[in-house]
């Protein structure tokens, strides 16, 4: 089993994760944001990881660290459980629709982190959540994750489903790039020999 802790204290917050790659999709979830929480639910339960993810943070300035951190640290339970990448597919595509929204995912488990963020919300705020925070996520999680992730809305007008609609096909592409590849067993997915 493919599997990672990490705990992450810093003055501004307090995270655990609890990472299993080759699960059923069990998670749970518990930040203090609750839109952020139907997020890292989708995550969890599309890319078939099973999660436990707490934390604590200082929401009582902005969610930010909180999002942020969590972002971080369950980057590195991603790279921590992946090991040397030995055997996966290594890359994962998915274009997922929700109502008006149509977002694409496409990443290389490469070990050189890059974001290219291609998505803007009609709204600053879904409820009481930073929109902005959505991008905050996925810089930290592909920059811990050793990850290059590109996010693209083709679609959408309503930015709770352009948010979700982007979980879900990140979480997808990740289902599909950590799976073992049956033709390449055993082999690093690269010519240089490494990830």
């Amino acid at each position: 089993m493919r599997t990672a802790e990490i705990a992450r204290r810093t003055a501004e917050t307090d995270i655990a994760v609890d990472l299993c790659l080759d699960g059923t999709g069990r998670r749970t979830i518990a930040t203090g944001v609750g839109f952020f929480d139907h997020m890292l639910d989708q995550l969890a339960r599309h890319a078939l990881f099973d999660l436990t993810l707490t934390a604590r943070g200082d929401t009582h300035i902005d969610d930010h660290h909180t999002v942020e951190d969590c972002g971080i640290a369950l980057g590195q339970a991603l790279a921590r459980a992946l090991g040397d990448k030995r055997g996966i597919r290594r890359y994962g595509e998915c274009s997922v629709p929700m109502d008006d929204a149509r977002v694409r995912a496409t990443l290389d488990l490469s070990g050189r982190p890059f974001l290219v963020w291609q998505l803007d919300f009609p709204t600053p705020r879904i409820g009481s959540f930073d929109t902005e925070l959505v991008r905050e996520f996925f810089q930290a999680l592909a920059t811990h994750g050793g990850i290059t992730l590109h996010v693209t809305a083709e679609a959408g007008v309503n930015s709770h489903h352009l948010a979700e609609a982007a979980f879900k096909a990140v979480a997808r592409a990740l289902r599909t790039a950590v799976e073992p590849d049956p033709r390449a067993a055993g082999d690093i997915p690269s010519t240089k020999g490494v990830l």
